[in-house]
């Protein structure tokens, strides 16, 4: 134990170490950490045959799966739910037919090839949640889509994972061995969706007003569901996910998941230093060439797959691009599927590590490739509009004559400033499909996109505004529309949004006129309101009144 505990203690340090320096140098912290695992393997801790550090990479993709449960929205998933089921089953089939292909041609066997072209079609839910939640594109069209075909990827792993299982469990496996498996997963399914309609936000309701309850509750929660569903025969990742997915629509689940990210990011760390140390550990000889093969097709393949099955459906070469990096990268299920077939007998230790380094090849230049998409796409636009259709499906914009104010954001903060600003005046500017279809059902004037968006930008330019208000968080989208502005030959009022003091004063330093700093103007406006008031109750009523409704 003490071992163990040594080994934690320097993975931390490193960890820590490296991703400080990732941070000063704007790169991926997920680099770091699997720099971390590569340079602590050659060290000589050999945390990749550690228990604990397998148990709490374990943990990490369980964390994981119940935030991307937690905040899976029902109403959101129909909206891309046809998409996610055809661009997630057509990337499946057509990576595998095409790995089996290129295994084949390197001579790999019918067998291990097949494991080979599977494990090539699963893409990581852990890299890209976690990107697209430091990018907070979580919420918009193709983060929205990239998560619901990655779901899709994960459901069609665990059936694959659960036939093997059934092999292994008895060599004359039928599908009527399979029968009482998938039954079981349907009513654990259909379970866990009536107890997070019926029963689970009237619990959480009663303990939500003290947080350390409610965080210790929720644990109590996941790893409750986490037992009993195992020992059903499921892996805790997807009890974690099932866990999640119960708790979704309690009104509680924003504060949750900040609890719970924490945790999450611990364990996650420690999956990227175990994934990492695992490729050093390993012997690599005569496998360098289909590493190499294999880890382009994943990094270009799969994106060029993805675009054209987006661009079939009448999606956007923007859209369907930012979709498409998102699966250039194999997954964790594709080293647990390997595992199990080198138990099974079915491939042999070589082929277990040649997915293992297409894994880590993959997922490190994958990471750059989500982080820097924008500057991607736009060196590369002219070229994808081969995959784009005269005609999309996509509705950019509602828009009817010249408007006075932009507004670029409607989540909160701008829901509250559009309920202010006549509709006339007011063009509103966001990346989010659920925000949009409010707008459209309330008829306010919209553009459906983000301000990285060259087309967005050159309408903003357009619109005859004269006030650009955004209440975006992220720094580097406001600082990017400040430094656009400025090139512009029409005078602009800029309202933009900041989270702390130092970018206010760096916003203000380029030219805004006003920076929203949330603690800052929430103590103003209340202050206005109760001022010279001697009905206070009443302006509190109608504050709160007000303030719920926008909730609701």
């Amino acid at each position: 134990m003490i071992v163990g505990l040594f080994e934690l203690t320097i993975v931390i340090f490193v960890a820590a170490l490296f991703a400080v320096l990732a941070k000063i140098l704007k790169q991926p912290v997920i680099l770091a950490y699997l720099v971390t695992g590569i340079l602590i393997a050659y060290a000589g801790f050999i945390v990749a045959n550690t228990e604990v550090f397998h148990l709490f990479s374990s943990l990490g993709i369980m964390f994981l799966l119940f935030l991307v449960g937690l905040e899976i929205n029902y109403d959101s998933l129909k909206m891309v739910g046809k998409t996610a089921i055809f661009v997630g089953l057509g990337q499946i089939i057509f990576t595998s037919i095409i790995g089996f292909f290129i295994a084949s041609i390197l001579g790999i066997g019918n067998l291990p090839a097949l494991y080979v072209a599977i494990a090539l079609t699963f893409s990581s839910t852990i890299v890209v949640v976690k990107l697209l939640s430091d990018k907070r594109d979580i919420g918009s069209l193709y983060g929205k889509i990239s998560v619901g075909f990655l779901l899709v990827q994960d459901i069609v792993a665990i059936l694959i994972l659960i036939f093997l299982s059934g092999i292994e469990a008895d060599s004359g496996f039928t599908f009527f061995s399979l029968l009482p498996i998938l039954l079981k997963g349907i009513v654990l399914f259909a379970i866990m969706i009536w107890l997070g309609r019926k029963i689970i936000p009237i619990v959480m309701n009663k303990v939500a007003r003290s947080h350390e309850l409610l965080f210790l509750v929720s644990l109590m929660w996941v790893f409750a569901v986490v037992a009993i569903v195992n020992r059903i025969g499921f892996s805790i990742e997807a009890a974690g996910f099932l866990a999640g997915l119960a708790l979704a629509n309690s009104s509680e689940h924003f504060q949750i998941a900040q609890k719970i990210r924490p945790l999450r990011d611990f364990f996650i760390l420690l999956f990227f230093v175990v994934l990492g140390s695992s490729v050093v550990l390993s012997n690599l000889g005569g496998l360098t060439i289909p590493i190499i093969i294999f880890s382009l097709f994943v990094l270009i393949g799969n994106p060029i797959i993805v675009l054209a099955l987006m661009g079939i459906m009448g999606y956007r070469k923007r859209t369907s691009f930012y979709a498409g990096v998102t699966v250039a990268q194999i997954s964790e299920f594709s080293l647990i599927l390997a595992a199990l077939g080198l138990r099974l007998g079915h491939i042999t230790e070589p082929i277990l590590v040649l997915i293992t380094a297409v894994g880590v090849v993959t997922i490190a230049i994958s990471t750059y490739l989500i982080a820097y998409s924008e500057a991607i796409f736009k060196r590369l636009s002219r070229i994808l509009s081969f995959f784009e259709r005269r005609v999309v499906k996509e509705k950019i914009t509602r828009q009817s004559g010249k408007k006075s104010i932009v507004l670029i954001g409607c989540h909160r903060t701008g829901e509250n400033i559009a309920a202010a600003v006549p509709k006339r005046d007011l063009l509103i500017i966001d990346f989010d499909p659920e925000i949009i279809n409010k707008l459209e059902n309330k008829k306010f004037d919209y553009i459906f996109g983000d301000i990285n968006d060259e087309e967005v930008f050159e309408k903003i330019k357009s619109s005859g505004a004269r006030l650009i208000i955004s209440t975006s968080p992220n720094f580097e989208d406001n600082f990017t529309l400040i430094e656009n502005l400025k090139h512009s030959k029409k005078m602009f009022r800029l309202v933009l949004r900041a989270e702390t003091e130092d970018e206010a004063k760096i916003l203000y330093s380029k030219g805004a006129d006003y920076v929203i700093l949330p603690y800052f103007t929430s103590g103003q406006y209340i202050g206005r309101a109760i001022a010279g008031k001697d009905d206070i109750l009443s302006i509190l009523r109608k504050l709160k009144r007000h303030d719920l409704k926008v909730m609701n």
